[in-house]
């Protein structure tokens, strides 16, 4: 057998492998919600906003509702977020130089 082997304690590379890959899970995690609030359609932010009630509560009253009703307030969404934005398209129009 060999004798250059040299015994580690496993109970410390468990405990860094596992730091190591909570803190990149972490780090992806906080990267998908930025990615997800720059570039979705704001609806939850917008309702919050408006409500002055925390987006994350928003954002789970969503998710859980859509489970529970089996995604018909994902219709409501996307309802809110073709408002919105249509909503922004009409102020950009009527805000340009040549409207006045």
């Amino acid at each position: 057998m060999c004798k250059l082997k040299e015994k580690i304690p496993s109970g410390i590379i468990n405990k860094d492998i596992s730091i190591s890959i909570y803190a990149i899970f972490v780090q992806l995690l906080r990267i998908m919600q930025e990615f997800f609030e720059k570039y979705a359609f704001g609806v939850c932010n917008r309702l919050g906003e408006k409500f002055r009630i925390p987006t994350s509560s928003i954002r789970l009253f969503f998710i859980y509702s859509s489970f529970l009703t089996f995604g018909s307030p994902v219709i409501l969404y996307l309802a809110l977020a073709f408002i919105m934005n249509f909503r922004k398209v009409l102020r950009r129009r009527n805000n340009t130089l040549w409207y006045y």
